[in-house]
């Protein structure tokens, strides 16, 4: 089971006017993109020896002991052009790949703490920050849209790791774009390791989540190796219910109480975030410190449930509480929505919002 820093939370304040997202339209140039590749702030001070393994799941502790033994054949000083000219796909060309295995695939469900593994494994890597790279596949797929292919290549071949968290099994396009990205890293020597979920109904059948994932990538299987985690969700293991949703007025008196929060109504900030690129929903949340919505109900189709749990993966990165009335968060997403191809998605998304949501409890309730 893994363990997180608590946030140390909002400051309650006089009346303050609140932030609003819905009043924000970031620009993000590219350059931050990749600069961003690093392990949110959630994941800053994970390391091996802070993953608490469950003592029931074996697998736990093989996990960690494989993942410490593979940080450690990545260990070397650094390669000539290293710093932003390497970043940039500049100086001498990168070393081969050797042979053997050069990726690890971390395998279960939700909360049984491969982030954190992924985490550590990019921490205990022994490389400059600047050669080695940490992001979903989302953050990745909007890389290559920033960057354009070539340069995505140029920028990531004299990396000695890429680490991509929560890699995508449901879009057709995206994952043979990755996959073909993919495959130019490992013929430039760069070491490779991902996540993916399980699905809630398959859990048990980690197996099946392998195989998907090894296809997905077509020629690349024999470069990685299968790790299986088990185990139950560490968000919800031993802990209460979500809370229920508060009334509008807590919620907003809470908001004009606490410095940094923001203050929007949640149907406005769904059409708002139609008209921001996924890309930019993180620094659409730089500088706020609780979110605070009112009149949360379900979302409308499922391409506005697709950009939420965008908004809520970078919530949860960063640690920001949320506070919210209307329904509770798991019944943001109808039975026909969690029925399509993109479930695994909607369940990581109401896991991660229920714990944000236990987070911002003492913005309302006493400590």
């Amino acid at each position: 089971m893994p363990t997180s820093s608590a946030a140390s939370g909002p400051t309650p304040t006089a009346d303050t006017a609140p932030l609003s997202l819905c009043a924000r339209e970031p620009h993000v140039p590219a350059e931050r993109l990749v600069a961003e590749m690093v392990p949110p702030p959630r994941f800053d001070s994970v390391r091996f020896a802070t993953y608490l393994p469950d003592p029931n799941q074996p697998s736990q502790s093989e996990a960690v002991r494989v993942l410490e033994e593979f940080a450690a054949g990545l260990g070397g000083g650094p390669a000539a052009g290293s710093g932003r000219r390497r970043l940039f796909g500049f100086g001498k060309a990168p070393r081969k790949a050797p042979t053997g295995p050069r990726g690890v695939y971390l395998d279960g469900g939700y909360g049984v703490g491969k982030t954190h593994l992924l985490a550590s494994l990019w921490h205990a890597t022994d490389a400059e920050p600047a050669r080695k790279a940490f992001g979903t596949f989302v953050e990745l797929t909007n890389l290559v849209g920033a960057l354009g292919f070539q340069q995505t290549v140029r920028t990531l071949s004299g990396h000695r790791l890429l680490c991509i968290d929560e890699f995508e099994l449901d879009d057709p396009g995206d994952t043979v774009l990755v996959s073909t990205l993919l495959g130019k890293l490992v013929d430039a020597g760069v070491a490779l390791a991902a996540t993916s979920n399980t699905l809630p109904g398959k859990l048990g059948e980690g197996r099946f989540a392998a195989a998907d994932f090894l296809r997905e990538i077509q020629g690349l299987s024999a470069h990685f190796r299968t790790l299986r985690i088990d185990g139950e969700d560490y968000r919800h293991r031993g802990l209460p219910e979500a809370p229920a949703p508060f009334s509008d007025e807590q919620v907003t008196r809470a908001a004009h109480a606490t410095r940094g929060a923001s203050l929007d109504a949640f149907p406005q900030l769904l059409e708002h975030l139609a008209r921001v690129h996924p890309s930019r929903y993180g620094a659409l949340t730089d500088g706020v410190r609780a979110v605070c919505l009112t009149g949360v109900r379900p979302v409308p189709d499922q391409s506005t449930a697709l950009r939420l749990v965008v908004l809520a993966d970078r919530l949860y990165d960063r640690e920001v509480p949320v506070l919210a009335s209307g329904l509770p968060f798991d019944q943001l997403f109808s039975e026909e929505i969690l029925r399509g191809g993109y479930r695994k998605k909607y369940f990581r998304a109401i896991s991660r919002l229920t714990a944000l949501a236990r987070d911002a409890r003492h913005l309302v309730e006493p400590r």
